[in-house]
């Protein structure tokens, strides 16, 4: 057990203006492994200051220094690389080959990517007799999930900090001990006091006063669209740049002339990695009625090969969900799939055989499911897939955009030509053909209620700028 009670503002760790604790449970055990401190409006009022205090200097660094500080963030990160990827871990069930390959390098990934970027981005040029400057848009509030923690906060920390711009990031009380690791990382690597502070807390009392504060310039919020919309609305009043990364309920459409058997098993594999619990898993399988009977066949094989357990277990490939809240989300969900009368291929209620303590998942897979029912529509964020049979490939692209989400989607076809084809169709921020991982310098971000603005690479870098136009800089 160990306490993480101070926050990290103005270059030192503090304590909270009114004492409150909260426990870090780890859901593989159900047993609190470290206490946090739970802040309030007057911690947010400090980190702000802070970080409003900070910006004019930090605005005006050269490129050099900050390429120089962003290079001594990554050789730290590598240093305190494993302590992260076991934190995570520990507080939020990610088996250990999965944080260590995926989870904790996402976020030397983004360090990396964002020094890339800043080295020879054009932050100036004429346009005719106008000159066009790319300036910092201030100070930031973060406000991040417990699904990808060190992944989201990376791609808003590296890309705020290669512009200029100061923060104030408010992790996931659910999984924030890699945050504080993560801020020990900014503080050995150089970060000047105030660039970033950490304060800990809920989204009542900490989430909403930094996005209504007056002093913060921009918030960047990612989590579920419930959360997303009262962020934009604490935010309205003092008319600041909001970007939200939020739900999805993403269509992966297996077209006919696809290999069955490698689109459906990958299908199921890329759906439960993470416990399911990633905003672009590909939950709808959508495949020809014609062929549904073989779906169901391969994917009852495939989900028996995927091993729910301790995260710490040779040959685990999921752990637990987050927190029992999750786990009872899910069990709703898997029960509601029942009631409605879809057919229940593998899985269902309760945890894995064997299992009797944490909260662990079956993993599940439900067919004959209607584009209107529960589990179709809402976004379960647990190892449950569903599979809808459509009729041709028209009714395969109206089923895929008929959702409020549109962050993600999978297209799967023995010709790549044919894949894009239904990809500049479906209405997403991203279409993964025939399998395609995840690219660093993509736009990552959604379309509907799945988000506004995009992160990763140039067009995350691009969203902590604003633009200045000069008229009259050059002779005519």
């Amino acid at each position: 057990m160990t306490d993480y009670l101070k926050f990290y503002i103005n270059g030192q760790w503090v304590d909270p203006v009114k004492p409150k604790a909260l426990d870090v449970i780890n859901p593989a055990t159900e047993e609190p492994i470290a206490k946090i401190s739970m802040g309030g409006k007057a911690d947010v009022d400090k980190a702000v200051a802070a970080a409003k205090a900070a910006f004019p200097k930090y605005s005006t660094t050269s490129r050099q220094e900050r390429i120089e500080l962003l290079q001594s963030i990554i050789a730290v990160y590598q240093k305190r690389y494993a302590d992260i990827a076991a934190a995570i871990t520990a507080e939020m069930g990610a088996p250990v080959k999965l944080a260590q390959v995926a989870q904790a390098a996402m976020g030397i990934a983004h360090l990396n990517t964002n020094l890339e970027l800043l080295k020879n981005y054009e932050f100036e040029y004429d346009k005719g007799t106008t000159h066009i400057v790319r300036e910092p848009v201030g100070v930031c509030g973060f406000i991040t999930p417990w699904n990808w923690p060190i992944n989201q906060i990376a791609c808003k920390v590296a890309p705020a900090l290669a512009v200029g711009c100061t923060m104030v990031l408010k992790p996931s009380e659910v999984a924030p001990i890699n945050a504080y690791l993560f801020a020990e990382v900014l503080h050995e690597a150089g970060v000047p006091a105030g660039v970033f502070n950490l304060v800990n807390g809920d989204g009542v009392d900490v989430g909403a006063p930094l996005s209504s504060h007056p002093d913060v310039d921009m918030v960047s919020f990612t989590g579920s669209t419930r959360a997303g919309i009262l962020v934009s609305k604490a935010a309205a009043d003092t008319v600041k740049r909001v970007a939200l990364e939020l739900g999805g309920k993403s269509a992966n459409i297996v077209l006919d002339d696809a290999d069955l058997k490698k689109a459906v098993s990958s299908g199921i594999y890329t759906m439960m990695s993470n416990s399911g619990q990633s905003c672009n898993a590909p939950s709808r399988m959508l495949v020809p009625a014609a062929r549904q009977d073989e779906v169901i066949e391969i994917a009852r094989a495939t989900a028996a090969t995927v091993k729910a357990g301790d995260p710490l277990a040779e040959g685990t490939v999921i752990g637990p969900v987050v927190s029992e809240v999750q786990y009872n989300k899910i069990q709703g969900l898997i029960q509601k799939g029942i009631e409605e009368g879809a057919t229940l291929v593998a899985g269902g209620l309760g945890r894995p055989e064997g299992v009797n303590k944490g909260y662990f998942v079956r993993p599940t897979v439900f067919a004959n499911v209607t584009n209107d029912m529960t589990i179709a529509r809402e976004e379960i964020f647990g190892p449950v897939l569903t599979i809808l049979p459509y009729k041709d490939e028209e009714d395969a692209i109206s089923i895929a955009n008929d959702t409020v989400y549109g962050l993600s989607g999978y297209v799967q076809s023995g010709s790549v030509e044919h894949a894009r084809k239904v990809a500049s169709q479906l209405r997403t921020g991203n279409v993964h053909l025939n399998g395609a991982g995840p690219d660093l310098n993509a736009p990552f971000g959604g379309y509907k209620q799945s988000g506004i603005g995009r992160e990763w690479g140039e067009f995350g870098f691009e969203e902590f700028l604003e633009v200045k136009a000069v008229l009259g800089y050059s002779a005519a």
